[in-house]
Order: C-alpha cells, then structure tokens, then sequence
C-alpha cells in the first residue's frame, strides 16, 4: 500500500513514480486484488487521479471499472467510486484547469503551450472517444441502467450523471441503445419521482438530452405520465417565480411537444393547456424581475407557441386555439399584454404568442379586437400597438412583434379587414380621437423608412384576398395641404413613388419604395377597378417603364423587378376599359421601350433576392437589422402566383390574345348552356326528392296499415278460438271420453296427444315397477351380505374385526344413497298419479286453459328427466355392489383362512397348556358384539321408518 499512501497521504523519500506508473499499478491491484477493500481503495485512488490523468486513467482503467460495475454490485461503495471515475473521464463538462491537467499529463510530448480554444477541442475529443469505447458494447449501456434502479444515492446519482455524460457525447447511438432496452425509458422516468432533489434536478437534465431529436422516445417519455410530473414539479416549484428547476422542466417540455404532433395532441386532450393558465398571472406589482423570472416566462411563453405555431396542422392548432380561449389563457395573455412594467423582451414575446394564439381563428381575433388597454380614456389594444410599430423610438424587435400581431389579426378576417379600412372612410373618421386607420396613413407617409414599410405592410394585409375592400380603399380621400384638392389615397402612393422630389425629401431609402410597390401590387391583383384607377393617372405607366429600363446599380434592382410586377398586374388584371391603356397597347409598349426579354429577366429579380427566401419561409417577420426589412411573407405567395401569369401573358401575341378570347366567348356560351343544363338538372332533382319524400310517406302509410290488418286479423283469429272452446265446454262429457273424430279437441289437446300422454304414463309405470323390483334384489343382497359378514367376525382377531367394520360402514352408506333413490321414486310415483288422475278425468281438463296443457308437458319432460336420472344412478349402484360383493367375498375367504390359522394355532396352545383367549380376543369380541347389536337396532329403526 506504499504507493496508495504516495498518491493519497504524504511523500515518502526517494524517486516518486509517474502518474502513468500509479495507474497502471492501481489498475493491477483492481484486476488481481481477492479483498474487496483493497479493490475499494485502488478504485478510489483511480477516481482521485481521474481529473488530472484522464486520458491515462481512461485508457488503462475503462475495462476495470466496468469489470467492477459487473462484479461487485452488491457493494454500492465501490460502484459508487467506479461511476464516479468514469464520469470523470468522459465528461466533458471539467473545469480550465482540469482540462489543462489532463492535456498536459503524462505521455504528452507538446512542449509548447496548449491554446485555450485548442484544449477545450482536445478535452470534447478525448470525452467523445471514450464515450465510443464504452459504448461500443452495449451491454454496458444495459448495465447502467440497470444500476439506476438501486435507491442508494452513492449509487443512482453517478449514474445518472454518466449517462448524461454520454448522450452528450454520443446521443444518438445511446439513444438507441436506450430505445431497445426493456424498460429503459421507464427506468429514467422513475427518477422524477425520487425524493431527493439532486437526483430529481438530474434527472431532468438527462431527460432533456435524451429526448433531443428522436420523436420515438418523445413519445414513450410522454406516454409515460410525464407531462402530468413535469407540471405537478412547476407547480411545486411556484410557476413562474419558481428557480432553475422549473427552467429544466420547461426545456423538457419544449421537446416532448415541438414539431411532434402526436405529443402535442396528447398534451391537448390530455387537458394540460388549462394548467397552463396560472403560469400568467402576474401581479400588479411588475417591478423588480428576477432573471430567473424572465428566463421562465419567457420558455413558458415559447411552449405556448409550440401548440398554436403556424408550422403545425391547422385542424391541430385550430383546437388548441380554442382550448385557450376556452380555459381563459388568452384572456390572462392581454392582461399581461397590457399590463405596466413588464420587461420589454417579455412583453415582445407576449405579443408574439398573443399573435398566433388568435392567427386564423375568428372568435380569438374578435376577443383580441374588444380587449381595451387601461388608459383615460380607454382605447383599442389594436390602437395601442399601432403607435408602437409607427414609433420610431420604440425598440426594434417590439415594432416587427407587433407588426405579426397584426398581421395574425387581420389573417382570414375580412371582418376585421373591413373595421380597419372603416376607419379610414370619411363617414367613420372620428376627430376626437385616434384610429388604426389614421395611424397606418401617418406611419405611410412619416419621414420614417420602418414606419414606411410596416405601415405598407400593415395596410396591404388589410386587403389581402378582400375585392370589397380594395375596392372600398379607392374611396380614401387625403389632405396633402392647404389650397389643394384631396387626393386619393391610391394617387397619393404613386406620386411618392414617381415624383423623384418628394422622394427625396421623403427618403430616397429602397425600404420605403419597396413598402410602397408591395401595397400597390397587393391592392391592384385580382382587381379590375383598382387597375383602372391606376391607369388614369397619366403619370404612372412612364414612371414604371422608366424605371424598369434604366440600368441602376445592384440596390435598384429590387425596385426594378417589383416595378415590372406591377405592371404586369396591370396588364393581366386589365379590363380594356381605357383605350389608352388596353392590354395590347401596353404589351407593345413594353417591347418597343424595354423588350419582353428585359423585361421577364428584370420580373425575375424579385424571387431571386436572399431576403425573399428568408421570408418566404414563416410568416413571422424575424430581422437581425431593420436593414433586412424588405419582403412579407403573405406577398411572396404573391409574387410566386402571379410570375408566371404575367410572363406568359407578356410572351403573347395578338393573334394568340384573340384566340383566347374567342376560346373563353366559346367557354363562357359553353358555360351558360351548362349553367342552365345545371338549373333544369336542379330543378328535376328538386321534383325527384319531393316525389321521394311522397313515395317514402305512402311506404309508411301503406306499412301502418298493414299492420292495423294484421292486427285485426289477430283478433279475429282469437275470436274463433275462445268460440271453439266454449262450443267445446258446452258439449257432453261422453262426447269428450269416447273416441273423437279427426280434427276434434279434447281439452284443447287433439285425440293423438292424449294417447302419447297416456302411452308415456304407462311407460313410467313399467319403469318405476322394474326400479321398486331392482330395490328389492338389491336390499335382499345387502341383507344377505350383512348377515354373511357377521358370522365369521365372532372368531376374527382384532384387525379383521376392524375391517369388517369398515365394510358394513360402506354397506351402510350404499343403503342410504339407495333409500334417498326410493323416496325420490315415491315422489315420481306421486307425481305419476296425479298426471293419472289430471289425464283420466276429462271433465275437469275441460276446465283448464291452453297454459295447463303446456305444465303437463313440461311435468312429464321432468319426469322423463329424473327417470333417466335414476337409471344412471341405479346403475352406478349396482356396479358398486358388484363391487362390494367381490370385495366381502375376498375378505371372507381371508377370514377363512384366519379361522383356520387361529383354530391351528388354539390347538397347538391346548396342546402346551396354555390358555385359549387372551383379555384382546375378549375385548374384540365384546367390541364387535356391540357394534351388531347397534347394526341391527339401526335397521329395526330404518324399517319402521320406512313402514
């Protein structure tokens, strides 16, 4: 124990051995050590010298450590130092300094110093090769879990720690290791419910790395009860106000439910969104959040999102959805919404998840349009969250937060859309105070270039998929300044975009240019008259050709693509309402002063753009910079719809253009002719379904009234019987005992039936005179075996007597089995007499009912039943007497012989003068003498019995 002492006391004298040189000697002490303790102590110095040496005391002690897991469990001491050691060595979680111990051990030939960055990659390298090595067999993975299921915390803590260790290192290979295991999703699942915290909070961590990517384990984890655990430790732990715990238990659940629609189902009928609700009720007093409170409402906030995201099925989160209007959880979200002194990274997310939370869903949007913020007086949370998008000073990630609120609110809502355009007509403007609608115009034409693009934004999403608003749009009138006309809204947005020096007082910015020919694409598609209205400003056709051929530089070419897209929508939504602007006039414009080719290449540039496809993504608007802010995802559906429609209708000819023309007037005759082939087809359905309705009517009728007649039929059918019987009851009783005719009653029985009751009597009779015959031969047979028996057993010895005993028991009990089968045959037989009596005495039947008849059969099946009954038994009886008999006949030939022995063996005694009966042979004597007495007062008792 020298070097033991060397590694773990003082220093003795002399050269001291390398950390390599320890090692292996303790790794040989492990290996070769009988006494448990000396195992013990070599284990712990290797876990003493795990931190410093770990690449030594990996490569060398692995095999050992796992030798000792599998050997020496029933000590949790030394397993508890084995888990610790390898932990030691695969985890890569070490401290700067261990990591430097270990990278600059014994065996290291770099003389120069390590990097912190390189040292932190060599310690993640030498963590992941062990962890190959370890589990490599599988059987070690088993094994340790195995080892979780001890209680003792020197053992279960270690363990979990290690397996944690591996999933980060290797998770997907001890992920399905794991998946295969019996009950090893189980086994982890038990260390949430184990008392002491450490080992829970562990727990947790591991269940977060072994979940992370596989929807097979999420599933088996949820389905093992954990979302109630999960929630019931929340609770415990105080909800939002709760320590790390409650982080760990949220991180779980973001991946047991994100992007695994199973999970989330469970979640949802399961009824686990209700008990979501009290995570939100914040107080009054919002002043002083810990950061751990905000870290937590913050993964709370995000878990809400999970159940209600876009990305999810919408029949999904169209049920989640209503669930939290239902159970109030919307309702405590606008409170904190509204709420003063929330942080502002929390209420950025609030208003984020408030957002999905009513996307798409009408009764959540028309809640969200009745909250009110608590201001003097009280205005429209809509309203509120206007003036902080349009706000310049505001925070940057709040602005676009409430730009997808708003979007969320006006998506599928055309009520909605209509109450946001209404506050921009004249006859709703309110001057008193502030609408949506002022608020959109005043960030629209701010000096702002965010305010620019969220407003245009905000606005186009007001019209999207809506003809009643865009056009409703066109009647906006603006004041631009004292002395002039109003113009519209619709001219006002084109003169920005044209008049180059009011963009340049405005912001020459491409942000707000791209805003603004966003909403012009978006309020024009799909509608004629809007098209038109663009159309009559002179202006607007040389501004857009101008600007899509002129060669700007890389900045200008988005405008360039967005400007050819608006004007292919005026082209392909053109009505050749103005003679100026036909479809045709403006196709040749565009091949004299751009070139279709130009002009397809430029319309390209759009979908082209690295923005586009970062917004074509999710409808969330998420920018790193306000920069970025160019594309809305509602529009790049947009722009993906209508590319290739205005591509092919540039590419046209007029000969094509008129051929197609004629093809829809071909289509559209075709389409009234089938139309009204439609309307007579309707008709004719209409007149079918009603003689249908008349036909099914007259079956129900015609059915009520057969079975009326059926009925009536009934009734008549039992009138002729009761006259058949009272014309029977009045007839004489000779008529009835002599031989009926054919087809006559008697009793309501014909002739036939009476003859086979009267048969079956006579039988039973037969029957049971044979049973009292064979009674007879059998209590004759029993009489003549006890009197056989008796004889012989006065000069037995004692234990003959004893077994003559046991026979006449037996005997005995035989005539009992077979004087219970006589009085059951005294019962049949009064049975019989009575059905005798009820059969021979007509007069009387004659006053019975048809019910009478049906007793009488069912008596007589009774009776045929016990009689079968009683034959069974009585041949049964007779086999055991069979049996009986032979068996007295051989013990009266074994007496026999005992006779004779016992009459030799009295010889021989007279013979030596001794005496002849001893006290025995008299006391069995007296003993049996009695016991025949007894016999024969029994029998004298049964027969009076029976007399």
């Amino acid at each position: 124990m020298n070097f033991l002492r060397g590694v773990m006391g003082g220093q003795p004298a002399g050269p001291q051995p390398t950390g390599a040189e320890t090692i292996h000697k303790l790794c040989d002490r492990v290996a070769s050590s009988t006494l448990l303790e000396d195992r013990r102590d070599a284990v712990r110095a290797l876990k003493s010298l795990s931190k410093k040496y770990r690449g030594e005391v990996g490569t060398q002690a692995m095999e050992h450590l796992i030798h000792i897991l599998q050997t020496d469990r029933s000590d949790s001491e030394i397993i508890g130092y084995a888990l610790d050691t390898l932990y030691n060595i695969i985890s890569n979680d070490g401290e700067e300094e261990e990591q430097d111990g270990a990278s600059s051990g014994p065996g290291k030939q770099s003389s120069k110093p390590v990097s912190e960055e390189s040292s932190h990659k060599q310690s993640d390298d030498l963590g992941t090769q062990f962890t190959e090595i370890f589990i490599k067999d599988q059987e070690n993975v088993t094994l340790l879990l195995s080892l979780l299921e001890e209680f003792d915390f020197h053992v279960r803590w270690p363990g979990v720690k290690l397996l944690t260790a591996l999933l980060k290192n290797q998770c997907p290979q001890v992920q399905g290791v794991i998946l295969v295991s019996p009950m090893g999703v189980s086994r982890l699942m038990d260390l949430l419910a184990d008392s002491r915290e450490v080992i829970r909070n562990d727990g947790l961590l591991l269940l977060q790395q072994l979940t992370k990517g596989n929807a097979a384990i999420q599933k088996i984890v949820a389905f093992e009860n954990a979302f109630e655990r999960l929630l019931d430790i929340i609770t415990e732990e105080g909800n939002s106000d709760g320590g790390i715990v409650v982080e760990d238990c949220l991180l779980l659940l973001q991946h047991l439910l994100k992007n695994n629609s199973s999970n989330q189902n469970f979640f949802k009928e399961g009824s686990y969104i209700q008990r979501m609700k009290p995570w939100f009720e914040v107080g009054d007093d919002n002043s002083g959040w810990s950061a751990q409170k905000v870290t937590n409402l913050h993964l709370m906030l995000q878990l809400v999102r999970v159940m209600v995201s876009p990305v999810n099925s919408p029949g999904a989160t169209s049920s989640c959805q209503k669930s939290m209007y239902q159970c109030g959880l919307l309702q405590q979200l606008c409170t904190i919404l509204m709420a003063t002194g929330v942080p502002a990274d929390i209420l950025t997310e609030t208003i984020n998840t408030v957002s999905e939370v009513i996307r798409g869903s009408q009764v959540n949007q028309d809640y969200f349009a009745s909250v009110n913020a608590p201001s003097n007086p009280p205005r429209p949370a809509i309203v509120v969250l206007l003036m902080s998008m349009v706000n310049e000073r505001q925070p940057f990630v709040l602005r676009c937060a409430v730009l997808y609120c708003f979007q969320c609110f006006l998506y599928k809502n055309q009520k909605g859309q209509g109450e946001i355009v209404a506050t921009l007509l004249p006859s709703t403007i309110d001057a008193n105070s502030i609408s949506a609608g002022q608020l959109l115009c005043g960030g629209l034409f701010s000096t702002d270039s965010l305010s620019n693009w969220c407003a245009a934004v905000a606005l186009a999403h007001a019209l999207q998929d809506n003809l009643t608003q865009k056009e409703q749009l066109l009647r906006v009138q603006l004041a631009t300044s004292l002395g002039n006309p109003p113009v519209s809204l619709l001219q006002q947005c084109t003169n920005i975009l044209s008049q180059g020096d009011k963009i340049s007082r405005r912001g020459s910015k491409v942000q707000t240019r791209v805003g603004l020919l966003m909403l012009l694409c978006t309020w024009i598609s799909n509608c004629p008259i809007a098209v038109t209205h663009f159309l009559h400003n002179q202006a607007n056709i040389p501004f857009l050709t101008g600007q899509i051929s002129e060669n700007l530089g890389e900045d200008e070419r988005l405008v360039q693509g967005l400007c050819a897209l608006l004007l292919g929508i005026c082209i392909y939504y053109n009505d050749n309402s103005l003679e100026n602007y036909t479809k045709e006039k403006l196709k040749q414009l565009i091949e004299k002063r751009i070139g279709k080719e130009n002009f397809v290449e430029k319309l390209g540039f759009v979908n082209k753009h690295e923005l586009y496809s970062r917004a074509a993504q999710k409808p969330q608007p998420t920018f790193s910079s306000p920069e970025q802010m160019l594309f809305d995802h509602e529009f790049t559906k947009l722009v993906k719809e209508l590319e290739v429609v205005i591509t092919k209708t540039v590419h046209k000819s007029s000969e094509e253009e008129k051929k197609e023309e004629e093809v829809k007037k071909t289509l559209e005759q075709h389409d009234s002719i089938v139309t009204q082939y439609k309307e007579l087809i309707r008709e004719q359905d209409t007149q079918i379904n009603e003689l249908k309705e008349q036909v099914s009517s007259l079956k129900a009728q015609n059915e009520q009234m057969q079975a009326t007649a059926a009925q009536q039929l009934s009734q008549i059918q039992q009138h002729k019987d009761q006259y058949n019987v009272l014309k029977l009851k009045l007839g004489k009783d000779s008529q009835q005992l002599g031989a009926p005719a054919e087809g006559t009653h008697v009793n309501g029985l014909q002739s036939e039936e009476l003859g086979r009751l009267r048969e079956e009597v006579d039988d039973l009779r037969k029957q049971q005179d044979l049973l009292q015959a064979q009674l007879s031969e059998k209590d004759a047979l029993i009489d003549s075996l006890k009197s056989g028996a008796a004889s012989p057993m006065e000069g037995s010895s004692g234990s003959s007597a004893e077994n003559s005993v046991d026979l006449l028991k037996e005997l005995e009990a035989l005539r009992s089995q077979v004087q219970s089968q006589a009085a059951e045959i005294s019962q049949l037989q009064a049975q019989r007499q009575e059905l005798l009596k009820r059969v021979e005495s007509p007069s009387e039947q004659a006053k019975s009912s048809s019910e009478s008849r049906v007793g009488l059969e069912q008596q007589l099946a009774t009776a045929n039943s016990t009689v079968a009954i009683l034959q069974n038994e009585k041949a049964k009886l007779q086999q055991e007497v069979a049996e009986s008999k032979k068996e007295q006949d051989d013990l009266l030939m074994l007496l026999a012989d005992q006779d004779q022995k016992i009459l030799y063996l009295k010889s021989r005694l007279k013979e030596l003068g001794e005496s002849i009966e001893d006290e025995d042979d008299l006391d069995a004597r007296d003993q049996l003498e009695d016991e025949d007495e007894d016999d024969d007062d029994d029998e004298e008792e049964e027969d009076a019995d029976e007399d």
